[in-house]
């Protein structure tokens, strides 16, 4: 888990049976763990969405030629 440094009282109104859901799936201890944990992983999965688009774009401005050597693409 991230080192958190700056907290801050927020007041959110949950799903109870999410929120106990999550927490299990997570294996967090506390339910502010488990949003937290849950918070973690969003931003991880954005930075890798993104790490995969742009390299996905570098690919296409190559402009390497692809051929379709089994005839499926067609």
């Amino acid at each position: 888990m991230a080192k958190v440094n700056n907290r801050t009282h927020k007041h959110f109104q949950l799903d109870a049976a999410k929120l106990k859901r999550a927490q299990k799936a997570l294996c967090a201890r506390t339910e502010t763990e488990t949003i937290e944990l849950a918070l973690d992983l969003v931003m991880a999965e954005h930075r890798r969405n993104r790490l995969a688009r742009e390299a996905n774009h570098r690919f296409l401005r190559s402009g390497i030629e692809i051929k379709d050597v089994y005839g499926k693409l067609e």
